[in-house]
C-alpha cells in the first residue's frame, strides 16, 4: 500500500518545511493551557510537583534482575517512572509557565541522557551482526546500539519535551537541547536508518505483531519534529512507511488485532498515529484513511467491544483494556467510522485523567489533555459480530452476550485457547478468559505453557485424557462457520497426537431461551473427556446444573462436577478480576464416541 503510493508521489515536497510541523500547543501558546479546565489544572500541578523530588535510581544490577531471577518490573518500573515524571513536570511547566518545574524537566531530561540504554532489559539486543547470544548479554552493548519499543517511545517523549518547551531550555543552556537531540540521533535515528537487521522491521523476518507500528510511529514523530534534514527526515519517514506496509502483510482482511483489544493502543493505534502524523504534516495531502483495510483495522475496537469497560480478551489481553479515547475517536472521525468515535469519546470519559493510561506515550497524553469527551449517545452494539478471518464471533440477544474464537495456537500473545469462549450476562463477564498476567521471564520464553493463563486447561475448552492442546500454527480449528445464530468448528487439529483426537466438533448457538453448548468427540481410543469453565463468580453445584452469577449451566447429570477456586494473586489480573475465579470441571466416563450438550440460561 505504502510503497506503492511512494512510487509515484514526492513525499518530500508533500511535507511541510523542517521545524513547521506542531501537532499540539507549544508552552508559549498561553491561550490553550490557560484555557484547560480547572480540574486539569489541579491534576496537572500534582503531577509535577512528584517530579520536584527527584528521580529514582536505575542501576547496573536492577537491569540484571532479568536474567537472573527472570523479574522484569525490578528495572521496569524506576525506568517508567523516571519517564512519567519527566512528563509531569514538562506539563506543569507549560501550564503554569513560571519556572517552577523547570529544574526537574532538566534533571528528567538529563539523568535519561545519561541512561547506558533506553531498552528494556527484557528486550536487550536483537539477533543482528555484533550481538553476543542472550546469554552474553546480561547488560546493554553502548557501542552497539538497538531499538525496541520503549527506545522508540523515549525517544518521541523526549522530542516531545523539546517541541513544548526549547525555548526555556534553551535559555538555562543551548547545550540541554543539543545533547537530548544527539542521544536520539544517536540511539534511535541513526541504527532505524542504517540498520536492515532489526526482526520488527520486517526485512529478515515477517512474522510482524505491534512492535513494527509501535516503533515506526514513534520514529515518525521524532523525524517531524526534530530532523533539520529535509531528505533524511522525508527519507526516514517513507523507509519507515515501507516497514509499515510488512505489518500489513501479516495482518487478518478483516482488520482484526489477534494480540487483543488491551493491544489496540500500540497496533491499530500505533499504526493511526504513524498515519495521523503523516497526515499532518502534509496538511491532509497524503491520506490512506480511504483505504477499506485501515478502516477495517480501525473498526476492531468496536467489535470486540462486549460492554462498559469490557472487551473481548482472548489471547495476552486484560478484559478491560486501557484504551487512548482521543486515538479512537479522531481514527474514527478519519475514517468516518460514528461508532467507533462513540466508542473513543465513551473511553475518554471513563478515563478522563491527564496521565498516561499505558505506558509512558507523551504524545497521546498531549492529545487527550486538549480533546473533550463529545457527548455522543453509546456506540451501537452489533446482534452478531464477525472477524471471519481472525475467526472471532460475537452475538448478543436478550441482554446475553458470548463470544468464540477459532483460529490457532501460535498467534501473536498466543494462549493455547482454539474454540474456547466467553459468556456475559447483563453486561457483566460470567464465563470467562483469564486474561494476562504481570510479564517476566517466563511470558515470553521456553516456559511460557507453564504459565496458568496460557495453559489449556485454563480455558473453556475440553481436556482429553488430561492432554491439553499444544502451542503451534499446525494446532488449529477446521471448517470454521458462522452466521446470526451461532458458529461451529472442528477443534481436533489443536490436539496433540497422543490424545487421539479424530474429530471435535464444536457448536455454540444464542437463542431466545439463552446460550447451547454442544460437543460430539471421536477418539481412536476410550478416554475421558473433560469439560472445562472458567468462571467470575462462585458456582454453586447442584443435580445436573450449576448456578454461577446471575446464570444457570445445564449438562448431563452423569457427568462428575467439580469446582476450584483460583484466588487471583497476579497484580494485573487483579486489575480485571479481583477477588477470586474458578474453575468448573464437568468430567465423562471414557469412551470412544462422546456427545455432550450445555445450556446456559437465566436462572
Amino acid at each position: 500500500m505504502f510503497a506503492e503510493y511512494l512510487q509515484t508521489h514526492d513525499l518530500g515536497a508533500l511535507l511541510c518545511a523542517p521545524g513547521a510541523y506542531h501537532p499540539y500547543p507549544r508552552c508559549a501558546d498561553r491561550a490553550a493551557w490557560e484555557g484547560l479546565a480547572e480540574e486539569k489544572r489541579r491534576a496537572i500541578a500534582a503531577w509535577g510537583d512528584e517530579a520536584l523530588g527527584g528521580y529514582p535510581m536505575l542501576t547496573a544490577t536492577q537491569f540484571l534482575a532479568f536474567t537472573r531471577s527472570g523479574n522484569r518490573q525490578v528495572y521496569e518500573a524506576p525506568y517508567f517512572r523516571r519517564r512519567e515524571l519527566l512528563m509531569g513536570a514538562a506539563i506543569a511547566e507549560c501550564l503554569c509557565n513560571d519556572g517552577a518545574y523547570l529544574d526537574a524537566v532538566i534533571d528528567g531530561l538529563w539523568c535519561i541522557c545519561e541512561e547506558s540504554t533506553w531498552v528494556l532489559s527484557a528486550h536487550n539486543g536483537s539477533e543482528h551482526p555484533g550481538v553476543p547470544p542472550i546469554s552474553e548479554r546480561p547488560l546493554p552493548d553502548v557501542t552497539n546500539p538497538y531499538v525496541d519499543l520503549f527506545a522508540a517511545q523515549t525517544a518521541a517523549a523526549l522530542a516531545d519535551v523539546l517541541e513544548l518547551l526549547e525555548n526555556k531550555l534553551d535559555a538555562v543552556s543551548p547545550l540541554i537541547a543539543r545533547r537530548v537531540r544527539s542521544e536520539i540521533d544517536r540511539r534511535v535515528i541513526t541504527p532505524f536508518l542504517t540498520h536492515d537487521d532489526f526482526w520488527w522491521m520486517g526485512m529478515i523476518r515477517h512474522d510482524m505483531c505491534n512492535w513494527t507500528p509501535w516503533i515506526v510511529s514513534n520514529v515518525i514523530e521524532v523525524l517531524l519534529l526534530l530532523e533539520r534534514d529535509k531528505y533524511r527526515r522525508s527519507g526516514g519517514i517513507a523507509r519507515g512507511m515501507r516497514m509499515l506496509d510488512s505489518y500489513l502483510a501479516v495482518l487478518p482482511d478483516d482488520g482484526g488485532c489477534d494480540e487483543g483489544a488491551a493491544y489496540f493502543n500500540m497496533a491499530g493505534a500505533a499504526l493511526f498515529d504513524a498515519l495521523e502524523s503523516v497526515y499532518e504534516a502534509t496538511a491532509g495531502r497524503v491520506s490512506f484513511f480511504g483505504e477499506p483495510l485501515i478502516r477495517r483495522i480501525g473498526d476492531f475496537p468496536v467489535k470486540a467491544h462486549v460492554a462498559g469497560e469490557y472487551f473481548i480478551n482472548f489471547a495476552d489481553c486484560d478484559v478491560k483494556p486501557r484504551l487512548d479515547g482521543e486515538r479512537l475517536m479522531r481514527f474514527g472521525e478519519r475514517t468516518e467510522n460514528p461508532q467507533l468515535v462513540a466508542l473513543g469519546a465513551q473511553m475518554l470519559a471513563q478515563n478522563a485523567g491527564v496521565r498516561p493510561l499505558d505506558t509512558p506515550q507523551m504524545n497521546r497524553v498531549l492529545h487527550a489533555l486538549f480533546e473533550k469527551a463529545a457527548d455522543l449517545p453509546p456506540a451501537q452494539e452489533e446482534a452478531f459480530g464477525a472477524l471471519p478471518d481472525l475467526q472471532v464471533f460475537s452475538w448478543r440477544k436478550g441482554g446475553l452476550y458470548a463470544a468464540i474464537k477459532g483460529g490457532h495456537n501460535r498467534e501473536n500473545h498466543n494462549h493455547n485457547d482454539v474454540g474456547s469462549f466467553i459468556v456475559y450476562a447483563d453486561g457483566k463477564p460470567q464465563i470467562v478468559d483469564m486474561g494476562n498476567c504481570v510479564y517476566t521471564a517466563k511470558t515470553f520464553g521456553p516456559e511460557r505453557y507453564t504459565l496458568m493463563n496460557t495453559r489449556a486447561r485454563n480455558h473453556n475448552v475440553p481436556l482429553i485424557g488430561g492432554t491439553e492442546q499444544a502451542f503451534g500454527r499446525q494446532y488449529a480449528a477446521r471448517d470454521v462457520r458462522a452466521d446470526a445464530l451461532g458458529a461451529q468448528m472442528d477443534i481436533a487439529g489443536a490436539y496433540p497426537a497422543q490424545a487421539g483426537v479424530l474429530s471435535l466438533k464444536r457448536a455454540l448457538r444464542i437463542g431466545d431461551a439463552g446460550i447451547t453448548l454442544q460437543d460430539t468427540v471421536r477418539l481412536s481410543a476410550p478416554q475421558q473427556v473433560t469439560w472445562v469453565f472458567m468462571l467470575r463468580e462462585k458456582p454453586a453445584l447442584g443435580e445436573g446444573r450449576v448456578c454461577f452469577g446471575s446464570l444457570t449451566l445445564r449438562y448431563d447429570g452423569k457427568l462428575t462436577a467439580h469446582a476450584e477456586e483460583i484466588p487471583v494473586t497476579d497484580a494485573r489480573m487483579a486489575r480485571n478480576f479481583p477477588g477470586s475465579l474458578w474453575r468448573l470441571t464437568l468430567t465423562g466416563k471414557p469412551g470412544c464416541e462422546q456427545k455432550q450438550s450445555f445450556s446456559i440460561g437465566r436462572i
